[in-house]
């Protein structure tokens, strides 16, 4: 009788590490940082516009356009990105443990984030054979915006994000002996009632070359 409840008690315990077990795998599999929080952008956006452009020489020419659909907890639903001619570059699909990257001409992308200690995440995409073609650690300041991305498969460089008032100011590019790259110098030109930066300019002190990035939000 002894025996009985004792291997029931064990049987029990083992399921319940086993469920947390899973639990706990599942939330560092699909847990992801808000789109909206990581990019200064306030609750309640529904969708946006993002349009890049080149500013030199007095003129301002389009690089490339992309619509995003967001979800209500503010992640990335799908997007679609084209070039100046309107010809396709990239969409996304977020599904329930991944994220797709669709190309045309070449195979798919399936990303997978995992969330690591210390306020990081890894994000690793792959062809569907298994072909890893790019990988960055996230890390985060404790409000959810982007502290610095490393690249750990590329050119593995580190991107450092500087924040002035709640406000990026400046990202600095940095190689593997930590010598400075590039720098990037930000401003917010325009902002709309909600506090979303409608029109911002970003300068290289290399190049010294001007992009300019327009959003346009629609809110719930």
């Amino acid at each position: 009788m002894l025996e009985r409840i004792l291997l029931s008690f064990f049987q029990k315990t083992t399921m319940r590490v086993l469920h947390y077990s899973l639990f706990f795998l599942a939330l560092t599999s699909c847990a992801t940082k808000k789109y909206t929080k990581a990019n200064l952008l306030p609750k309640g956006i529904k969708s946006a516009t993002e349009e890049v452009y080149d500013v030199s020489d007095g003129q301002k020419n389009l690089l490339r356009k992309k619509e995003m659909i967001f979800t209500k907890n503010g992640r990335i639903k799908s997007s679609k990105t084209v070039d100046s001619g309107g010809n396709l570059l990239q969409t996304t699909e977020k599904k329930l443990w991944f994220t797709v990257e669709r190309y045309p001409g070449k195979d798919s992308y399936y990303c997978k984030t995992r969330w690591k200690l210390n306020q990081r995440e890894r994000i690793s995409c792959y062809t569907q054979k298994q072909y890893k073609q790019d990988e960055s650690i996230y890390h985060y300041n404790k409000n959810g915006s982007i502290d610095k991305i490393v690249d750990n498969f590329d050119t593995f460089n580190t991107r450092q994000f500087h924040y002035k008032n709640d406000e990026l100011f400046k990202i600095i590019i940095t190689g593997q002996d930590n010598k400075v790259i590039d720098e990037l110098s930000i401003e917010c030109i325009l902002k709309d009632e909600k506090g979303t930066c409608l029109k911002q300019t970003r300068t290289s002190t290399k190049s010294n070359k001007t992009e300019e990035i327009l959003i346009t939000p629609k809110y719930n």
